[in-house]
């Protein structure tokens, strides 16, 4: 039987403003374009389940409005069940405005809206979905209460948690960190969560091992064009990324959450697991958007076939 994934988090529309260089604070440049297009990374997530896996849910909430619509409708298109989003009477939906330089390097600024009314009273609310799903992920781009009421009752129920520290705060309490079996930052959100700064790879594996001390149980880090480093208990592991040529890296990390979760709820190991979300999100940034540019399973599985071929 296949097991059920519950993603929990943010519902947003990005505003896509491409240009040749990011500009410096004070600066002002010409874009060249901008595009409006379904985000949030609780939606990207359950996107790359629906369309990998078909096995996922969302619990999140947009505004009564055009992008609320623009984004049902998306969700729609991938396969989502969109039963169990909240529709606020009074926020607007959600909005990221992403600014993308030619090299593919992007910038986000977001304005929750609707997504603070994915608060505790919503989720208790819709209790029995996290009883049916195995797998529960969330992000952290709606309120705190709400991420920490989730990760409390999912182990409540002895569900697999996996949280993505995205926007990384500065600091997560260790009886949380207790209660996660993947935490998967990208470099830059897991130095912050150690308060520390670096940029080597011995930096970065210093800093897991102390959120493994916290309880923890695996730390995986996204590395961008390296790949993706795992550490736990019995391994210390770079699991190299797939060379491309990167157009748009905007959803690149919801696309390699939601592709692992899905590997790991079909029965892959970890390693497995980890090059499956490598292959994915080496497909999304050679294409513009966030849920636009999410591969199929038919590309994904291809790409798959083709790194664990190289890896034995």
């Amino acid at each position: 039987m296949k097991k059920r994934i519950l993603v929990i988090g943010s519902l947003n529309v990005d505003a896509v403003i491409e240009m040749k260089k990011m500009p410096q604070v004070g600066e002002t440049i010409l874009g060249s374009k901008v595009t409006y297009i379904p985000g949030g990374k609780g939606a990207n997530q359950v996107c790359t389940v629906a369309r990998l896996g078909d096995n996922g849910k969302i619990l999140g909430c947009i505004g009564q409005d055009h992008f609320g619509k623009m984004q049902e409708n998306s969700l729609l298109h991938s396969g989502v069940d969109i039963s169990t989003i909240k529709k606020s009477d009074s926020a607007a939906t959600g909005m990221a405005s992403i600014y993308v330089d030619e090299e593919g390097n992007n910038s986000i600024v977001v304005v929750p809206g609707a997504n603070a009314e994915c608060d505790v009273n919503y989720i208790g609310e819709l209790d029995k979905v996290i009883q049916e799903s195995d797998y529960i992920i969330l992000q952290m781009e709606i309120p705190i209460a709400s991420i920490t009421y989730a990760i409390e009752r999912a182990k409540e129920l002895n569900k697999i948690v996996i949280l993505n520290p995205a926007p990384a705060p500065d600091h997560i309490s260790g009886e949380l960190l207790e209660k996660i079996d993947y935490i998967t930052p990208n470099e830059t959100e897991l130095m912050r969560l150690c308060g520390k700064r670096g940029n080597a790879v011995e930096d970065y594996r210093n800093c897991a091992k102390e959120l493994l001390q916290k309880g923890v149980k695996n730390v995986l880090v996204t590395l961008g064009n390296q790949g993706a480093l795992l550490v736990n208990a019995g391994m210390e592991k770079i699991f190299p990324a797939r060379k491309v040529l990167a157009v748009d890296t905007t959803a690149a990390g919801d696309c390699f959450n939601g592709a692992f979760v899905v590997a790991l709820s079909e029965g892959k190991d970890v390693e497995e697991a980890i090059i499956f979300a490598n292959a994915a999100s080496s497909i999304a940034v050679t294409r513009n958007g966030a849920q636009t540019s999410i591969p199929t399973r038919q590309e994904t599985d291809e790409i798959f076939e083709q790194m664990m071929s190289v890896k034995k």
